[in-house]
């Protein structure tokens, strides 16, 4: 990473000069504004204010320094206003291109022996998968393989939530009005069959309600009342104490909405190399309370039930266990972590939650530090906004979400149009037009979705995601596979030396560009944000089709040129590959 070498080399002239050691934490190098001469620049600031100069006397001599040490790395440099801009020798990025045009693990680090946890997706089993699963899903895995590309053992996990009162409800409903219709006998996929008998219980909840007010009840009332509601509750009861006839029926239905889910998941790349079930958790963390309270973390109040006081933390007190003995979800999010530690070692642990749970998150992660549990300073929160189309929220009770399958055959439908009517399908046989249609729709919605900051509510507009020419995934799988289109029609002769040429200023931008992967790819895995990679790729796909416009690759003017140009152009394709797997998306060979 040339960013680093920079730094290491300004430490060095440093010391050389004045005999003071200063850290790479200690001063800035950024990539040198577009309205200044230079490549990289060192900011200067903080080395002012240790070193007592100014900044034009500090500039010169460390500038000075650095070309008359490193020739062969340093151009010439420049200074204005606390920025010491500097010029890269052209054969510094000729070298890097020579090493790593064909490179799949070029910007890639070696592994770092630390191991990582991200959970992600933490579905329910009364319905399918919707659009902010979706984000959830792209977050939590684009950030697995973020940290793999960074070095990191990765472990991927999910948290099925298969209990409680909203299973119930579907199954409750299932009872009293399907008759008997499974899945295949009525041919809808799993997890869709159970989602829709999910609204249909609260349609029926809803009329029951009316009905009892209509009597002279009030409302509040009536939603206590209505008997399907009571059912339900009395069918919590009954799982809890394991009725066999009713463990069938819970089984029998999570088993279809599983088999939905596998499709989904395969749908959209997610996987996971540990699935755990709040059926098998919910009793989890109720030893740790115990052990909280020998240690007075915990008190208990008269009434039985289990608190934690966390108010000179700036939050409240907390529930930990009811006064009838049973769990409350953070003592079952204490158990789980204490679980997943025991079975993998962790040394963090990511959860891809949406920020409705930033307090549950610090109020987890500040029990387990006062219980020093080994595994509390690894808890890190990747918390996201919410994900709205343009006419709205979704509501999944009212039958209104859009479900995560119907957005996708949409997406695929809208790439199929947009296609065909750009008139570009005459080369592709049936076959290969509907991967190239699933390749692009689903590509557009990840990228997307995974283009803004996740800490940012956003707007998903289908339409808006598919355009070729913006800020989207089918705009890098076009530049893509304009590359490989060049590729094809040109060899790359690697007998031929291209180590000492001038290069053209947009030869030099897009190799600078090109060199910032790593650099790009560190960020996003310290930053926990896959907006990074997408925001770079985009710049870089521009940066090509620049060059591209300006300078011609096979008709180069000499031959020399014409082999650094198909280098480059590989160089390219190889990251927009690269950086698009790392988002979870494929890149078509030709478009």
């Amino acid at each position: 990473m040339l960013i680093n070498i920079i730094k290491e080399k300004a430490i060095e002239a440093i010391n050389e000069l004045y005999g003071i050691t200063f850290s790479e934490k200690d001063f800035q190098v950024n990539t040198t504004k577009p309205e200044f001469e230079g490549d990289y620049t060192i900011v200067l600031f903080s080395l002012i204010k240790s070193l007592r100069m100014s900044p034009d006397e500090l500039g010169n001599q460390l500038g000075e320094k650095l070309v008359s040490n490193h020739a062969d790395l340093f151009g010439n440099y420049n200074i204005i206003k606390g920025f010491l801009n500097l010029e890269l020798k052209p054969n510094v990025l000729l070298e890097m291109l020579n090493k790593h045009y064909q490179d799949p693990c070029f910007g890639k680090a070696p592994m770092n022996g630390q191991k990582v946890m991200v959970e992600y997706s933490s579905p329910n089993t009364n319905k399918p998968l919707h659009l902010g699963h979706l984000r959830n899903n792209f977050l939590g895995r684009s950030i697995a393989e973020i940290l793999k590309a960074n070095g990191y053992d990765v472990v991927k996990s999910c948290i099925v939530n298969d209990r409680g009162i909203h299973i119930c409800k579907s199954m409750i409903a299932w009872k009293r009005y399907a008759n008997g219709a499974t899945p295949n006998s009525t041919h809808t996929k799993g997890d869709h069959f159970v989602g829709d008998y999910y609204v249909k219980f609260n349609e029926a909840y809803k009329q029951e309600v009316e009905d009892l007010v209509s009597t002279g009840m009030d409302k509040t009332t009536a939603e206590k009342e209505a008997p399907i509601m009571k059912e339900t509750q009395q069918m919590l009861l009954d799982w809890e104490k394991g009725k066999p006839d009713l463990m069938e029926l819970w089984r029998t239905m999570n088993g279809w909405v599983y088999a939905g889910f596998e499709v989904t998941y395969k749908r959209i790349g997610s996987d996971f190399a540990k699935t755990y079930y709040e059926s098998d958790t919910y009793l989890l963390g109720k030893d740790t309370v115990e052990l909280g309270l020998q240690k007075n973390i915990f008190y208990r109040k008269e009434d039985g039930s289990v608190w934690i006081d966390l108010t000179s933390e700036g939050l409240d007190e907390k529930l930990v266990l009811r006064k009838d003995g049973t769990s409350v979800y953070i003592t079952q999010d204490i158990g789980l972590a204490q679980k997943k530690y025991e079975e993998f070692g962790m040394d963090s642990s990511i959860y891809v939650v949406g920020d409705e749970q930033n307090y549950h998150m610090k109020v987890l992660q500040l029990i387990c530090k006062k219980l020093g549990l080994p595994y509390a300073d690894g808890i890190h929160h990747l918390s996201y906004g919410m994900v709205e189309l343009p006419t709205g929220k979704m509501k999944s009770r009212e039958g209104t979400v859009v479900d995560a399958d119907d957005l996708i055959d949409e997406m695929i439908s809208i790439s199929s149009e947009h296609k065909r009517s750009l008139g570009k399908v005459k080369d592709f046989n049936e076959d290969e037009l509907e991967s190239l249609y699933d390749t692009i729709g689903i590509g557009a919605l990840k990228f997307f979705l995974l283009r803004v900051d996740p800490k940012k509510k956003m707007i998903f507009n289908p339409e808006e995601s598919i355009d070729f020419h913006g800020f989207t995934g089918p705009f890098i799988q076009y530049t893509h596979a304009r590359i490989k289109s060049v590729l094809r029609k040109s060899e790359i002769d690697v007998s031929l030396n291209t180590f000492n040429l001038a290069l053209h200023p947009s030869e030099k931008e897009l190799l600078l560009l090109a060199e910032q992967f790593e650099q790009n790819l560190k960020q996003a895995a310290d930053s926990l944000d896959p907006s990074t990679i997408a925001i770079y790729l985009f710049q870089l796909a521009q940066s090509f089709n620049s060059f591209y416009a300006a300078l011609s690759i096979v008709n180069a003017e000499n031959e020399e040129k014409k082999q650094l140009r198909l280098k480059l152009a590989s160089l390219v394709a190889t990251i927009l590959s690269s950086g698009m797997l790392l988002l979870g998306i494929n890149v078509p060979e030709k478009m």
